[in-house]
């Protein structure tokens, strides 16, 4: 492992908080270190207080902050005498703990600190870095994991044995590390957690970090364990996608809610759960403690949904009765699937949840695959990993993150999403929880947004083969299909029916009758997995109501569309499908009003172009936004007893009223 220290670089975060910002945000650089929020750093400083006395305050890295990212504000200033005393108390439940951590903060307004605040607080050094660095928990998590890190580090470190994280890990730390420090001694190994190191500058602490993982590497290396063997390229996928969406809908089923479930695809993925011993080296636990609130215990192998809940249920009850505690199990879904010919699949309330947990077991393999050539994997017992799941901190936690949105765990899709009313609907449907895929025949749909639940596909509406891969590839990203939005479409130039060339006509009625067909038929099956049932938004037109002269092909095929979307309601209620129009008018903000179709159509009517943008009854403008949050809503509880309605957002016309 390489320092990634860079003198330029430093030079930008004057000051000590700014120097512990910089090596926080070097070491969550590297994966291999700290994943999505794990690891912290602090940093011992003295300043005056209100009454202008001197104080030592420790700035740890608050709850909520990533390292990668952090910043100033993300360090919480805790009072160290504080908890240096709290480091000496015989008893402290972690709930009194965190009320104390709470209590010592010079600053209200900032983040809770973190549960390793007193062990930040009684090492020496001014700084402190705290890793779950791969290559250490390789090491330790094996049969003979102790004598392995004593080898690795000699007097260098202090090791502790494996205590949960909170207040009693803290005073073991208190206990022992006095009493085992020596002159050479520059860290800290907690067994199956995590390396600490410390220094007087925030350069000192965090090379001697990148110093310790490269000497557990290297120990890796010596014992043939570093390298990893290359995965053979991932195998042609089989399972159909309605076999993915029934398993999503199962596993939704044993969440009691929505879930998303993504097929990740990767090669390591793949090589692992197709591994013959499988069955055991994934069944052990996580790699540390801090995982298993993103993973589970373990994983599930294969596609059985009952059978690990049956499983999970048992180990819940074998594990609560000896913890002598009465307690609410949690949901027994898996959040990491093992399937030989899907590969590796994570499970999440949101689509950002799912990613972070594949991240975090695409670690978790290298971890195991290495500890098992060094000589044998073998995690944590399930009562430690019980007792971390089921931690009153951890449950604190759950009670108070408060109402999840409104289409949490479920899949959209949006067609003609790049642009006007199909990107407004990806954005309203995002903001309400909903994981969205956007397929647009413009390229920009690919980079229209940079998050983990969005997902743009370039593609060609009237091509059956493109539209099909499509839906094979929205499904694998995220599970299913809980929404579908039908919006691309084109407006042509006016033309009277006595002047209309058949090309035109035969055009228009592909685009947005034809692909409209395709989409639906092609995604009813999904649909009819949705685990709130299923839900179709048309992007109408008011010409359905109300044609005008020089719009024939535009306004039969809207027609056409809106009588289709009858149908399917007639048929797929049985289903709990709901499909609903939605009629917009005078909507300017979109692709399909070039200037040169809006002045004639002005001219046509004998008006201004801004006289014909509000020639409404209200006299208003209607925008590709207004008409995205009622196609949101009409996917929503709001309409969730109507379907095969009509819903005009035209500002009023007088032809259709």
């Amino acid at each position: 492992m390489k320092s990634l220290w860079n003198e330029s670089e430093a030079a930008q975060y004057p000051g000590e908080l700014g120097q512990r910002v910089y090596t926080s945000r070097l070491l969550g650089r590297d994966a291999s270190l700290v994943l999505h929020g794990g690891g912290n750093t602090s940093v011992k400083l003295r300043e005056k207080n209100i009454f202008g006395e001197d104080e030592d305050i420790l700035y740890v890295k608050g709850s909520g902050w990533d390292l990668e990212t952090i910043e100033a504000a993300g360090f919480s200033p805790c009072r160290l005498n504080h908890l240096l005393k709290l480091a000496k108390l015989g008893e402290l439940t972690d709930l009194q703990m965190a009320n104390e951590l709470k209590g010592c903060l010079t600053n209200s307004a900032a983040p809770m600190p973190s549960v390793e605040a007193i062990l930040h607080a009684i090492l020496p050094g001014k700084f402190v870095d705290h890793t779950h660095a791969d290559a250490l928990i390789s090491i330790t998590n094996t049969a003979t994991g102790l004598s392995r890190v004593q080898e690795v580090f000699g007097d260098r470190v202090v090791v502790i044995p494996y205590v949960m994280p909170g207040f009693k890990l803290a005073r073991l730390c208190a206990e022992l590390f006095p009493k085992n420090a020596g002159p050479r001694t520059v860290g800290l190994v907690l067994m199956n957690h995590g390396l600490f190191t410390f220094g007087d500058s925030a350069k000192v602490a965090y090379e001697l970090m990148i110093e310790l993982v490269t000497l557990a590497e290297s120990y890796l290396a010596k014992h043939k364990a570093w390298e990893l063997p290359s995965p053979a390229m991932v195998p042609a996928p089989r399972a159909a996608r309605t076999e993915i969406a029934a398993l999503r809908k199962d596993i939704s089923a044993a969440m009691g809610v929505p879930a998303i479930l993504a097929v990740q695809g990767s090669a390591t993925g793949h090589a692992f759960a197709r591994r013959s011993d499988v069955g055991v080296i994934s069944q052990q636990g996580p790699a540390t403690p801090d995982h298993v609130i993103r993973t589970k215990r373990i994983p599930m192998l294969g596609r059985d949904v009952a059978a690990f809940r049956a499983a999970y249920e048992a180990y819940f009850a074998a594990c609560a009765a000896k913890a002598g505690r009465k307690l609410t199990m949690l949901d027994p879904a898996p959040r990491v699937l093992l399937d030989p010919e899907l590969g590796l699949c994570t499970i999440g309330r949101t689509a950002k949840e799912a990613a972070i947990s594949a991240d975090i077991y695409h670690h978790t393999i290298d971890i195991i695959t290495r500890a098992t050539a060094l000589g044998g994997w073998r995690a944590l017992p399930a009562e430690d990993i019980f007792d971390v799941e089921y931690w009153d901190l951890e449950q604190a936690k759950l009670s108070a993150s408060g109402k999840p949105p409104v289409f949490a765990g479920e899949i959209a899709l949006v067609t003609g999403a790049a642009s006007g009313i199909g990107k407004a609907c990806v954005e309203s449907l995002l903001k309400r929880g909903a994981a969205v895929v956007g397929l647009d025949v413009n390229p920009a749909i690919t980079k229209l947004h940079c998050r983990p639940d969005f997902h743009g596909i370039v593609c060609d509406l009237t091509q059956e083969a493109g539209v099909t891969a499509a839906i094979e590839e929205a499904v694998r990203k995220f599970g299913g299909l809980d929404m579908l939005v039908l919006n691309a479409g084109i407006f042509p130039p006016g033309a009277s029916i006595a002047d209309m060339k058949a090309e035109l006509w035969h055009k228009v009625m592909t685009i947005n009758l034809d692909a409209n067909f395709l989409l639906l038929r092609e995604c009813h099956a999904l649909l009819k997995l949705a685990p709130n049932g299923g839900r179709v938004v048309v992007i109408g037109s008011k010409n359905v109501p109300a044609p005008g002269p020089g719009a024939a092909a535009y306004s039969a095929s809207k027609a056409a569309v809106n009588q289709l979307v009858r149908v399917a309601a007639l048929e797929w209620g049985k289903d709990r499908i709901r499909l609903n129009s939605l009629h917009p008018n005078m909507v300017f903000d979109t692709a399909l009003w070039t200037p040169e179709i809006l002045a004639s159509r002005a001219k046509h009517y004998g008006l201004t172009v801004e006289e014909y943008k509000t020639n409404n009854v209200l006299k208003t403008a209607v925008s590709s936004r207004d008409v995205a949050e009622l196609a949101a809503e009409m996917c929503g509880p709001l309409f969730a007893k109507t379907t095969a309605s009509q819903v005009p957002v035209d500002g009023g016309n007088d032809r259709v009223i």
